[in-house]
């Protein structure tokens, strides 16, 4: 080996990383791109049952049925988006957000209430409380909602881009599949392909799923919070449910809204005889609604779903988890199966592979 031969493949190497580090640069700054065609792609396989029975059963043509399962999604969108008026109206008369020295009395108000009753109980919290600036915190609320308006206009041009990519992700359902068969070596064209068709079916499966699990949550969330009286029972319902899309840690958030909203939706109430006691039947409530869902729910539809067993879901998303955090613990499943499916196609003889593969 001479020394023209290890200058070339020190160069063809170094070629390789600069091309690898442009390409990762590339994708990093187009990443809002990408998210905007992951999202596309999994409205379209929420939506492939609906357009099927829309060409199949009410013999829609290609282009209708699309039209009208986006419809169909944007009025959904902005039936949610409608709900959330009254929420946002009602807390921000009870909160006060233009009025930071109104906030801080009813704050005080409703501190000093509560360190009453748990005073009467041998329970001091009102030093803990003292000890932590609260009211500060809430100043910057204005500032919060200046932000938020300030990132419509991002949302709207993100909106718009997922809903035209999503249309043609719709209208051709083989487009996404076509793009990525493009990078695909030719002599594993074919068992790609099978693994793709599989993997399609059981994520859109999947995410459908999860707007199964999702509305049974909201349902017994409204429920509860109607049976209790409270305010936007609806809105405060979707927000919790929503939340539940992140494993494990999203009921602990979705409670603790739940909680905060319960709370002020009655500020002006006395809280020994009626805002704590609403506060309390409420969380029990929360976790039996949780109990059910974690317990009958989620390991249903998942098995169903994604044939996977509940143990290796837990195990996946605790390690997604881990390894990613949040945004981890919410891509695991779809990834684990994905990567089942695949390794089903091209190591079907491992044992091991077997083994994890054998529902699917």
């Amino acid at each position: 080996m001479n020394s023209r031969t290890i200058s070339n493949g020190i160069l063809r190497a170094l070629s390789i990383i600069l091309g690898i580090g442009l390409l990762l640069y590339f994708l990093y700054q187009v990443r809002s791109v990408i998210i905007y065609i992951v999202i596309a792609a999994v409205l379209s396989l929420i939506a492939r049952p609906i357009i099927r029975f829309l060409k199949r059963k009410l013999k829609f043509p290609n282009t209708i049925a699309v039209v009208s399962t986006m419809v169909l999604f944007l009025g959904m969108l902005f039936g949610l988006i409608s709900m959330f008026i009254p929420l946002i109206i009602k807390q921000g008369r009870n909160l006060s957000l233009l009025d930071i020295t109104q906030l801080e009395i009813r704050i005080e108000e409703l501190i000093n209430q509560a360190n009453d009753y748990f005073t009467s109980h041998g329970i001091n919290i009102l030093e803990q409380l003292k000890s932590i600036d609260i009211l500060s915190n809430f100043k910057a609320i204005p500032n919060l909602l200046n932000d938020v308006i300030g990132a419509v206009g991002s949302l709207s041009i993100g909106l718009v881009s997922v809903l035209f990519i999503a249309f043609f992700f719709m209208k051709d359902s083989r487009l996404l599949h076509n793009g990525l068969m493009v990078i695909v070596p030719d002599e594993t064209e074919d068992r790609f392909a099978a693994s793709l068709e599989k993997i399609e079916d059981l994520l859109s499966r999947y995410f459908i799923g999860l707007v199964t699990q999702i509305t049974i949550l909201f349902v017994l969330y409204t429920i509860i919070l109607l049976i209790f009286g409270v305010d936007n029972a609806l809105v405060i319902a979707f927000l919790c449910a929503l939340l539940n899309l992140i494993p494990y840690v999203g009921p602990l958030i979705g409670g603790a809204l739940m909680l905060v909203l319960t709370m002020t939706s009655h500020l002006d109430q006395d809280f020994q005889t009626q805002i704590l006691p609403t506060t309390i039947y409420v969380m029990i409530g929360y976790v039996i609604a949780q109990l059910v869902d974690n317990f009958f729910s989620q390991p249903f539809i998942f098995s169903q779903s994604v044939k996977s067993h509940p143990l290796e879901i837990f195990l996946t998303i605790i390690i997604g988890g881990i390894l990613f955090g949040v945004t981890g613990m919410i891509v695991a499943v779809p990834m684990y199966t994905a990567i089942k499916v695949i390794l089903k196609e091209f190591l079907a003889e491992n044992k091991i592979v077997k083994s994890l593969t054998k529902d699917l």
